[in-house]
């Protein structure tokens, strides 16, 4: 058999291929999830929704993000990593479409569900991907740098959000919003299959690789929690969490933090997510030659630490640095290059788990911990009424210190061989 793409010595064009379309694919996810967040007060405006009504519809497409993970983790594991990236695409670009149309909260629900389920599946679907055709040696950049699809997503809606929206509506900037339906096109003209997954594939057909390998969903899910995979999935699970709940806590009412509270215009509260998220871009882009070079574990500690000092300063000390625009620039930019510590996820869970089980496990762990996040815009709701929303906020510097050392109880991953790959 030929040489599979991640036993190459250096990337090729097949390589910054893939990573561009699931990239773009990433960004989009993310910009169709946070948009939401941008258009709260037009919705209110106009629909009538208070803040606890808007703070579950987030929450719960937030957990619907849990149920897409694992429904399309599992499928990625049986029909293939393209297949199945395709269809998440669809997926959110439909609900983000038709969240234009919402007649009631119960149907903006409901649509916000369904692009929960496609966000959810495509980070899994993507990352997976991109992980089992890098090679191992730079896989920490190329997983990170996918990572910076997500504060670009962030960014793109900020933009929409604070400067289109105001002019066209909240209703025809969801509708437009589901243009990058077309990726789909490119994807399937442009992309192959993962030859690693299409490997596998063939040694279970064979009868050279193990039963487990080729088994149904109930059952793959019963493999996460096997002697084997228990305890390390458990600390992913926890890990994932962790760092969840430190960026919803920080993201999911920034925008209306910095609009309402710090009583910033739609224009220039979108102005400093914008520095926020050119500050996590180069915050992922950066993690992982920081992870290739020091590991993965001192990696993550470094950041956690400047995320939760820019975060400090914005909440709890705004007072100090209020007076101070400069300021405010700065400690912002550091929370958003903090952040880029969820640039290791890729790398990190796909040299934890082998590769008849990474899909399910990358999509249910993350995702999961992505579910458990419906509580997050509610507590900050509820927070709010006595500490203001920067009070709800200011809880992600604990999120943030947990993941910083909890990753230590992981083993150094960088560099390891993803296909002889077998549980520690």
């Amino acid at each position: 058999m030929d040489k599979l793409l991640c036993e190459y010595s250096k990337p090729t064009p097949k390589h910054y291929k893939i990573l561009s379309l699931c990239w773009a694919g990433w960004v989009f996810d993310f910009y169709d999830l946070i948009l939401f967040t941008f258009l709260i007060s037009m919705i209110k405006t106009e629909m009538g929704f208070n803040n606890f009504q808007l703070s579950y519809t987030l929450g719960i497409s937030l957990a619907a993000t849990a149920l897409g993970g694992v429904i399309f983790g599992l499928l990625s594991d049986k029909y293939g990593r393209k297949t199945v990236l395709q269809w998440t695409i669809l997926a959110y670009s439909i609900g983000t479409v038709f969240s234009g149309l919402a007649f009631n909260i119960e149907s903006l629900i409901v649509f916000r569900i369904i692009t929960g389920l496609g966000v959810g599946g495509e980070w899994a679907t993507g990352q997976t991907f991109v992980s089992e055709t890098i090679p191992g040696k730079i896989r920490g950049r190329f997983g990170a740098f996918m990572q910076t699809g997500a504060p670009v997503g962030v960014a793109l809606a900020s933009l929409i959000g604070g400067f289109v929206a105001p002019e066209i509506g909240w209703r025809l900037t969801f509708i437009l919003s589901g243009v990058p339906a077309l990726i789909v096109i490119l994807i399937r003209k442009h992309l192959a299959e993962s030859d690693v997954w299409l490997k596998k594939q063939e040694d279970i057909k064979e009868g050279t690789l193990a039963k487990s390998a080729g088994a149904d969903f109930k059952d793959k899910v019963a493999i996460l929690f096997s002697d084997k995979y228990r305890k390390l999935f458990i600390f992913s699970l926890i890990l994932a969490i962790f760092d969840m709940s430190s960026y919803w806590f920080t993201f999911s009412w920034m925008p209306e933090y910095l609009h309402a509270e710090r009583n910033f215009s739609l224009a220039k509260s979108a102005f400093f997510m914008i520095v926020t998220q050119s500050g996590a871009f180069l915050g992922y882009a950066s993690f992982g030659f920081a992870a290739d070079k020091i590991g993965r574990r001192p990696s993550y500690s470094i950041y956690a630490v400047i995320m939760s000092l820019g975060l400090l300063m914005i909440t709890t000390l705004w007072s100090v640095i209020a007076e101070h625009q400069f300021m405010i620039y700065v400690f912002m930019f550091m929370v958003g290059f903090g952040a880029g510590m969820f640039g290791g996820y890729g790398p990190l869970f796909s040299e934890l788990f082998s590769t008849e089980i990474r899909g399910t496990a990358m999509g249910t762990a993350f995702n999961l911990a992505r579910g458990v996040q419906f509580f997050t815009p509610i507590i900050i709701s509820y927070v709010a009424i006595n500490y203001g929303f920067g009070g709800g906020i200011s809880i992600a510097i604990i999120f943030t210190m947990l993941t910083g050392i909890w990753i230590w109880v992981f083993p150094e991953t960088k560099g390891r061989n993803i296909i002889t790959l077998k549980s520690e």
